[in-house]
C-alpha cells in the first residue's frame, strides 16, 4: 500500500491574531488560582513573594501563572527596583476582547476574599507600613536631609502654592494635609485656610509639623496622629485634602484615592505632589520609600476606581533627575 503524501494544503490554516488572543485570553480565564490571584489584584499591586505568601502558592508555580495572565494582557507588571509587581491590566477601548474581560472583573470583584487572604493581605500592608513608620521614627531629626537627596521643597512649593491658589478654594473651607513632615507647606497653609488639620502617623513628625506650625501662632490647626482609615473614624469632611511627597511612603496608594475620596466634600479636591516613576532603588534604604514613584496611568486608575475625576496636571523636571508630578482630582457634583 503506498504511503500518503501531505502537501501543504492539508496544514491547518494560521489563525489571525485576534484569535490567538482569545484562545490566550480563555486559556488564562479556565483556571481557578489565576482568577483569585485577578481578583487579589482588584486594586492593589503585590510582589511575586507576596501574591505566594497571599496565594499559599510556591513563586515558580505561580510565576507561571502570571505569565499566562500577562501573555493574555490580564495582569501589567511594573519594576520596583529588583522586584516586580503585577496589577490588573487596564482595560482599554480599543481591547477587541473588552466586553469578556469587563464582565470576568465585574463577576469576581462581586465575591469575597477568603479571610486567609484578607488577613494576608492586611499582614503584607502592615509590613509595609511598619517599614515606612520605623524609617520616619529613625530618622525625624534628619528628614529634611535625607529628603533633600532627591528633591528640595523650594525646588517645587512655589508651584505647589499656585495650582492651590488656582483652585480658588476659600479661606474658611476646611482642608486635610497628609503628612505634613517638618512642617514646610503646613506653615504656609496655615496662612491660607482658618481651618486646617494635619495627619501623620509618625508621633516624631507631627512632633515636628506642630512646633513649626507653633512658631506662627498655631491656631486654628487639628493635629491628629494616624492615617486616612484613622481620620475616616472622625467622620469630618474637607474641601481640599493635600499630598506632599507622601504618597510614595505610603502601603497602600489605592486605598489612600478611596478614603481620600471618603474624606471629601461633593465638589472638594485632592491635591497630590508626587515622585514620576523611576528606578533609582537607593531611595528606599535612605530616604524611607515604599514606592519608586508613580505612573499617570496608575494614579488616574486609582482616582477613577475611588469615584475622583481627573483634573489638571503638571510635571516639572529636577535638576538631579527626578521628575514630580502635581496632580488635581475632583469629587463631583452629581447632576440636579
Amino acid at each position: 500500500m503506498p504511503r500518503l503524501a501531505f502537501t501543504n494544503t492539508d496544514t491547518a490554516p494560521q489563525l489571525s491574531r485576534p484569535v490567538q488572543q482569545l484562545g490566550s485570553l480563555h486559556k488564562a480565564l479556565a483556571d481557578v488560582l489565576r482568577l483569585q490571584v485577578l481578583r487579589v489584584l482588584k486594586s492593589e499591586s503585590f510582589g511575586v513573594l507576596e501574591l505566594s505568601r497571599i496565594m499559599r502558592t510556591r513563586q515558580s508555580a505561580l510565576s507561571h501563572h502570571l505569565k499566562i495572565l500577562a501573555t493574555a494582557d490580564l495582569v501589567s507588571t511594573r519594576r520596583e527596583g529588583n522586584s516586580i509587581f503585577y496589577r490588573r491590566a487596564f482595560l482599554a477601548d480599543h481591547d477587541p476582547h473588552r466586553e469578556i474581560k469587563a464582565a470576568v472583573y465585574d463577576r469576581l470583584d462581586s465575591t469575597d476574599l477568603p479571610a486567609a487572604q484578607q488577613r494576608k493581605i492586611r499582614q503584607i500592608q502592615l509590613e509595609r507600613s511598619q517599614q515606612s513608620l520605623g524609617f520616619f521614627n529613625r530618622n525625624a531629626t534628619r528628614f529634611r536631609e535625607k529628603q533633600g537627596l532627591i528633591v528640595e521643597h523650594a525646588d517645587y512649593h512655589g508651584s505647589l502654592l499656585k495650582v492651590i491658589e488656582g483652585l480658588g478654594i476659600d479661606a474658611g473651607a476646611s482642608v486635610l494635609e497628609v503628612g505634613p513632615g517638618e512642617g514646610q507647606l503646613l506653615v504656609r497653609l496655615h496662612t491660607m485656610f482658618n481651618r486646617l488639620t494635619a495627619l501623620d502617623n509618625s508621633r516624631d513628625m507631627l512632633q515636628r509639623s506642630r512646633a513649626a506650625v507653633a512658631e506662627n501662632s498655631g491656631k486654628g490647626v487639628t493635629f491628629i496622629e494616624g492615617d486616612t482609615k484613622v481620620a475616616r473614624k472622625r467622620k469630618k469632611l474637607h474641601d481640599l485634602i493635600i499630598f506632599d511627597m507622601v504618597l510614595h511612603h505610603i502601603s497602600s496608594p489605592p486605598r489612600s484615592f478611596r478614603d481620600s475620596a471618603a474624606l471629601l466634600k461633593t465638589g472638594g479636591c485632592l491635591l497630590l505632589a508626587e515622585l514620576s516613576s523611576h528606578d533609582q532603588d537607593w531611595v528606599r534604604e535612605t530616604c524611607g520609600d515604599v514606592w519608586l514613584g508613580f505612573e499617570e496611568s496608575d494614579l488616574n486608575h486609582w482616582a477613577e476606581k475611588a469615584g475622583l475625576s481627573i483634573g489638571q496636571s503638571s510635571i516639572l523636571s529636577l535638576r538631579n533627575g527626578f521628575q514630580i508630578q502635581i496632580r488635581v482630582f475632583h469629587k463631583g457634583i452629581p447632576d440636579t
